[in-house]
């Protein structure tokens, strides 16, 4: 049982606490207030799962969720250095700048990524950038495409990734579809990827989907 907090209980955070707390991990979901933790608890995440503030939920867990949107990600997560350093920081966010539909439209990061500032900003952390290149659902229910998905895991640290490949493990990814790309640097290609989100879903609507590769 590993003790994993996320930050962040919108769709993305309270997915991802429900199903890990099913897989039997101690959960804290970080809310920034409490009407963020009535809507949580409304949202059905799960008797088993903890509720805290971002601080509380950093210092409390061995590994640290990041599901806060991506744009403002960078000075919410440096304010939590000391709270998160020795850990594993798994950023499933993307940095993006919305266009007039509120899709995502440009990345606050071009160039790079956001899990690079993270990195640099947090250097005593273990950061993994992974399941930014899928709607919310896919995260928990890879089996449920049709197609079998990819997901991706960028990151510096070897241990750090053993460690989030097997919780993408319990949350019912199989090996192979697992594609490790390398080091940090790596997470501005699936980052890039956003950018494609935001047609597919005007053509077909909120379809769950991944951007995946096919062999």
């Amino acid at each position: 049982m590993t003790s994993i907090g996320i930050l962040g209980s919108g769709r993305v955070g309270g997915n991802l606490a429900r199903k890990l707390a099913e897989a039997g991990h101690q959960v804290t979901l970080g809310c920034r207030h409490p009407e963020e933790e009535t809507a949580a608890r409304a949202a059905g995440t799960g008797p088993r799962i903890r509720y805290a503030d971002h601080l509380t939920t950093a210092r409390a867990s061995d590994v640290v969720i990041n599901a806060t949107p991506g744009d403002t990600a960078l000075e919410r997560l440096t304010g939590l250095r000391s709270q998160l350093a020795g850990k594993i920081l798994v950023d499933v966010s993307n940095a993006t700048r919305d266009s007039d539909d509120g899709l995502p439209g440009d990345l606050c990061y071009p160039g790079g990524s956001l899990a690079e500032q993270l990195q640099s900003a947090l250097p005593a952390t273990h950061v993994v950038k992974t399941l930014n290149t899928m709607l919310f659902m896919v995260m928990t229910a890879p089996e449920s495409l049709a197609t079998p998905p990819a997901v991706y895991l960028s990151g510096d640290d070897e241990d750090a990734k053993k460690t989030v490949t097997g919780l993408l493990g319990e949350l019912g990814w199989q090996p192979e579809w697992i594609e490790d790309l390398g080091g940090i640097t790596t997470a501005r290609a699936t980052e890039a990827m956003i950018l494609l989100v935001p047609h597919i879903l005007r053509r077909h609507g909120f379809q769950p989907f991944a951007v995946t590769v096919a062999r």
